[in-house]
């Protein structure tokens, strides 16, 4: 059984090398690949250097192309999704991630970061269905169909196919474990705005969900 692991990435040299060597360094893993979000820094160039496959965008198209150009070019069994910006991922947070799937006691997880930081902490408490951090079979993701340009609201869309399938998701706590936020990345301004977009994505999402759902029912 092959384990692929799918990161996508738009600037973000300062964490993808550890990211991508922790990944290489679990047992389980056959393949890391990032998918480079058309970055302006070192990003593409230090995700192959710890030994990557990288696959290049020339524009920025969001999180929703990079999984499926992603998972496209995997050939695992298995198929782990990491945000590029993790901070205390250790080998072992990726064995838990994927032992329910291998054991046959669930088909898809997802992680939730516990005694990383605060306020990481307490947004996964809050809307644990947000989080990048997933694995799924090969048969469950073959199975789910999504139009790429969600960009933010990737996970969302990603959720509300499980809960209309009744695909139970286990939650695997990955301890220790936070992440930049956008703050940190770019600053505080631009940081605000990078967010304000990225709530908008997610609720788009969420409106083109609610839309359907109410077209269905009157149908």
């Amino acid at each position: 059984m092959k384990v692929s692991v799918i990161i996508p990435a738009f600037n973000e040299e300062k964490t993808i090398g550890e990211v991508v060597e922790t990944a290489r360094n679990n047992p389980f893993v056959d393949e890391v690949i990032v998918v480079n979000d058309a970055s302006t820094d070192r990003t593409p160039i230090i995700a192959k250097k710890k030994g990557a496959k990288v696959i290049n965008f020339n524009q920025n198209k969001g999180k929703g192309w990079a999984y499926y150009e992603g998972v496209k070019a995997s050939e695992g069994d298995i198929i782990i999704f990491l945000d590029a910006d993790l901070i205390g991922l250790e080998p072992n947070h990726i064995t838990e991630l994927i032992r329910p799937i291998i054991e046959g006691e669930a088909v898809t997880t997802c992680g939730i970061f516990e005694k990383g930081r605060f306020l990481t902490d307490f947004s996964h408490k809050i809307t644990p269905f947000l989080s990048g951090q997933r694995a799924l079979t090969r048969e469950v993701w073959e199975n789910f169909s999504y139009d790429p340009n969600v960009r933010y609201g990737f996970e969302i869309v990603l959720t509300e196919y499980f809960w209309s399938n009744k695909i139970k998701v286990r939650y695997v706590i990955l301890e220790g474990v936070t992440q930049l936020m956008k703050e940190e990345k770019v600053g505080k301004e631009k940081g605000r705005k990078w967010r304000f977009k990225m709530y908008k994505d997610i609720a788009k999402s969420v409106i083109k969900i609610a839309v359907r759902k109410i077209k269905g029912d009157e149908d």
